[in-house]
């Protein structure tokens, strides 16, 4: 039986960061439980989903393609 716990925690630190918090807890794996901190820097890039479908598989070939038909159109191959 897995006795592991975790903890998670999202704090904003200010207008531009997040502090992510969390605790393991697993006495099967370690003596006592331990705790992280991880501060995130707000990023000034748009954020995109990623939506994960059997589609995301074949994207390097579609896009292979493509430059491919992108040169042939240019008369460079």
């Amino acid at each position: 039986m897995n006795s592991a716990h975790l903890i998670e925690r999202f704090t904003r630190v200010d207008g531009e960061t997040l502090m992510y918090v969390f605790t393991v807890i697993d006495p099967e794996t370690w003596e006592r439980s331990w705790t992280a901190e991880v501060p995130m820097r707000r990023n000034p890039e748009p954020v995109y989903e990623y939506a994960c479908h059997e589609g995301n598989y074949l994207m390097p070939v579609m896009l292979g393609g493509r430059r491919v038909e992108e040169l042939a159109e240019a008369g460079l191959r």
